[in-house]
């Protein structure tokens, strides 16, 4: 386990006049699961974790726009979960100008992705409050205080953000007869998808798997009991799961498009 500290002050934790106020307190630690090998997105990967890769344009990789945005949404310690190349991501942590405080960890074998998330927030500053997590390929911004309301108001064990990513076909509209009626290029999907962003209540750490996957296990179990919430991102919120060398591509024309001309 290695310990980074913070290199300029922690974000403060929001007020309790903030909108949502009915949550008790916002998260203020988080896990990153960074273990990932990102097949799909070599010869990137070859000597470099999946978080490592950098979006093009920015000279910042993957991991570190997500501790900024963790950062500005109030969070002071995270924990990243390191699997494959661990030791280029943790030197990358340790020579870096950190907005928060920075522990890693890696496991000594495969624990699957639920018990390598239990392993991960069993090293959490604070066991008995509630915590943020999220894969580590996801590149978004929106308002994480907002799904910790949303995650408290219905009294959840965990929360998913769900997304509505665009097909990447274009689609046919058609009536009932047959007849096209329209191409609509690209349209988002019809079904939310997980976006790999979680609240978790402190008592979750105890129902993840020590050995598996959680997605088969926790959350099926939590879904029948009525205790798994799913909050939809905001109109305009921008998220973009980076699995592939098109999705790097994208994101850097994304974000071109976002920067004032």
């Amino acid at each position: 386990m290695t310990d980074v500290p913070p290199a300029v002050p922690a974000a403060p934790s929001p007020s309790s006049t903030d909108s949502a106020a009915a949550f008790p307190a916002y998260p203020t630690q988080a896990v990153v699961l960074a273990g990932g090998q990102g097949s799909r997105l070599r010869p990137y990967t070859d000597d470099r974790p999946k978080p490592m890769v950098e979006i093009p344009g920015t000279g910042t990789p993957i991991i570190g726009h997500q501790l900024a945005w963790l950062a500005s949404e109030g969070v002071t310690d995270v924990v990243v979960s390191c699997g494959h190349l661990a030791e280029v991501l943790q030197d990358w942590l340790a020579g870096a100008r950190l907005p928060l405080r920075v522990t890693t960890v890696v496991e000594e074998e495969p624990l699957g992705r639920g018990g390598g998330l239990k392993h991960a927030a069993q090293h959490l500053p604070h066991g008995d409050r509630p915590w943020y997590a999220t894969n580590g390929d996801i590149w978004t911004r929106f308002s994480l205080r907002e799904m910790a309301a949303f995650h408290a108001e219905r009294g959840a064990v965990a929360t998913l953000a769900l997304a509505r990513p665009r097909i990447p076909w274009g689609v046919v509209e058609t009536n009932e007869f047959g007849q096209i009626l329209d191409f609509i290029e690209a349209p988002p999907s019809p079904y939310p998808v997980n976006a790999g962003v979680y609240v978790f209540s402190p008592e979750f750490t105890a129902l993840l798997p020590d050995l598996g996957d959680h997605e088969r296990t926790t959350f099926p179990r939590l879904a029948r009991e009525r205790r798994l919430a799913g909050f939809p991102l905001p109109q305009g919120a921008y998220w973009r799961a980076i699995d592939t060398a098109k999705d790097l591509t994208e994101a850097a024309r994304e974000l071109a498009a976002q920067r004032p001309s």
